[in-house]
C-alpha cells in the first residue's frame, strides 16, 4: 500500500523545504537591478560623486562593456558544447587587427566583418586542436593568444608601417554614426539636469543606454536573447549543450558531437572578432593598437562564469566590468573612492540579509567585510591612479570569488573526447 507524500510534482514552483513558490528569473533579475541603481543613487547623492549615474558615464561603460559582452558570449558558446576557450584574448586581438585592416580599406561596416573572419580563423584553430587532436583546452588557448600577438605584430609592420610611419598602431578608420531614441532621450536630459535624488539618477542612467548608440551596440545586445533562444530553445542548441554535459551519450543518441563542437568554437572565435572590432570602432580609439584588448578577453572569460554560463548572467557581468571601468575612465581615482562606500552600504545589506536566514557564518564574513572596506574609505580620500586603472581586474576577482559557491559549469567542460569511446 502506497502512502500520498507533500512532495511537490516535477516542474512545480515550490522549493523542496518549504513549498513556497519561486520567484521567477526576470523577476529576480528586475529586483537586482532595482537595488543596485537605488545604491547607485544613495551613494551619489551623500557622497557628491554625481558621475555616478550621469548619462556620459553610462554611455562609456557601455562602450566598455561591448568587448568584454562580445568575448563573454564567445566562451558561452564554447564552453557549453564542452571547449574552454582561454584563447578569447588571442581571437580578440586577430578580431581588432582584422577590423582596423579592413575598416581602413572599406569603412565600418567591413570593419565589423574583419573582425569576425579574423576571430573565426583563430576559432577554427582552436576547434582543430582541441576537437580533432585532443590537444589540452587551456594549452591551446594560451598558444592562440601568443600565436595572435605574434601574427597581428608582424601584418602590423608589413601592412601597417608604410601608411601609418608606426608598427604598432593602424591608420584611422571610420567609426559608426551615432544615434540615439528620440524624444526620450532628450526628456531623460531634461530630467537629470534636475538633480533630484533618485528621480535624476534614474533618468541619467537610462539616458546613457539610449543615447550614442551605434549598429554594433545594438548587435551585441541583440545576441544575447538570439544566444538564449537558439541554445535553449531550438533543437541545434539542445544538441549542442549535449555535448559539453555528456558527448557519449549524445553520441549514442546520434547527435554529430564533432560538427556541434567544430561550430561552437568556430562561433566563440568570431564573437570574440566582434569584440576586437568593437574595440577597433570604438570612438575613442578608431583603428588597431597593440595591446589595445587589455585583458579583456579574459574579462569576458570571468564575466561568463559570473553568470554560470548563461546569457542573462553574462550580460550582469559584463555590465558590472564595464561600468566600473567607465567610472574610472569618465571621473578617476574619486568617483572609485565613492564606490568604496557603496559596497559598504552593499556589504551590510548582505549580511542583514544572511542574519534573517539565520546565516550566521555568511552574516559574519559580509559584516567583517564591509568594516575593511569602510575603513579604507575613510582611511583615503582618493583612489591613486595606479589602482583605479585596475578596478575592473579587482572586481573581477571580487566577485568570482564571492559567486564560486554557486558555479555550475556545463559537465563535460574541458574534458577530452574521442569518437566512439563510450561503445
Amino acid at each position: 500500500m502506497t502512502t500520498v507524500t507533500d512532495r511537490p510534482t516535477a516542474g512545480a514552483p515550490a522549493t523542496k523545504a518549504t513549498g513556497r513558490r519561486r520567484i521567477p528569473a526576470w523577476l529576480r533579475a528586475v529586483i537586482v537591478v532595482a537595488i543596485g541603481v537605488g545604491l547607485l543613487s544613495l551613494t551619489a547623492t551623500l557622497t557628491g560623486q554625481v558621475q555616478l549615474t550621469s548619462r556620459g558615464t553610462t554611455q562609456a561603460a557601455v562602450l566598455l562593456l561591448l568587448p568584454i559582452l562580445f568575448a563573454g558570449l564567445g566562451g558561452l558558446w564554447a564552453e557549453r558544447a564542452g571547449v574552454i576557450n582561454i584563447g578569447l584574448e588571442g581571437m580578440m586581438i586577430l578580431g581588432t587587427w582584422g577590423a582596423a585592416w579592413a575598416g581602413y580599406q572599406w569603412g565600418p561596416w567591413a570593419a565589423v566583418v574583419g573582425g569576425l573572419v579574423f576571430g573565426a580563423l583563430g576559432g577554427a584553430l582552436h576547434a582543430v586542436a582541441t576537437v580533432t587532436f585532443n590537444v589540452n583546452h587551456i594549452v591551446s588557448g594560451v598558444a592562440i593568444t601568443l600565436l595572435g600577438m605574434g601574427v597581428t605584430k608582424y601584418l602590423s609592420t608589413l601592412l601597417f608601417l608604410p601608411v601609418s610611419q608606426n608598427p604598432r598602431q593602424s591608420p584611422r578608420v571610420d567609426g559608426f554614426e551615432t544615434f540615439s531614441v528620440q524624444p526620450v532621450a532628450d526628456g531623460l536630459l531634461a530630467v537629470e539636469r534636475e538633480q533630484r535624488v533618485l528621480l535624476s539618477d534614474v533618468a541619467g542612467l537610462l539616458g546613457g543606454l539610449i543615447s550614442g548608440l551605434t549598429p554594433l551596440i545594438v548587435i551585441g545586445f541583440a545576441l544575447v536573447p538570439i544566444s538564449y533562444l537558439v541554445l535553449w530553445r531550438t533543437r541545434f542548441g539542445l544538441r549542442l549543450r549535449s555535448c559539453g554535459e555528456n558527448p557519449v551519450a549524445a553520441e549514442s543518441l546520434g547527435v554529430n558531437v564533432y560538427l556541434h563542437k567544430y561550430i561552437a568554437v568556430i562561433a566563440s572565435g568570431a564573437l570574440a572578432g566582434l569584440g576586437g572590432a568593437a574595440l577597433a570602432l570604438n570612438p575613442g580609439q578608431l583603428g588597431y593598437l597593440e595591446g589595445q584588448t587589455g585583458g579583456r578577453g579574459y574579462i569576458g572569460l570571468a564575466a561568463m562564469i559570473f553568470g554560470n554560463w548563461r546569457p542573462g548572467g553574462l550580460l550582469a557581468g559584463s555590465a558590472l566590468f564595464g561600468y566600473v571601468d567607465g567610472v574610472q575612465l569618465r571621473a578617476g581615482g574619486e568617483a572609485v573612492h565613492a564606490l568604496l562606500y557603496g559596497a559598504t552600504v552593499l556589504a551590510v545589506g548582505v549580511a542583514l540579509w544572511w542574519a534573517a536566514r539565520r546565516n550566521w557564518r555568511g552574516a559574519a564574513v559580509a559584516a567583517i567585510a564591509g568594516v575593511l572596506v569602510y575603513a579604507v574609505y575613510m582611511t583615503i580620500e582618493t583612489v591613486p591612479r595606479e589602482f583605479a586603472a585596475y578596478a575592473p581586474q579587482l572586481v573581477t576577482l571580487l566577485v568570482l570569488a564571492v559567486a564560486s559557491q554557486r558555479l555550475r559549469p556545463p559537465a563535460a567542460d574541458g574534458v577530452e573526447y574521442r569518437r566512439g569511446e563510450g561503445d
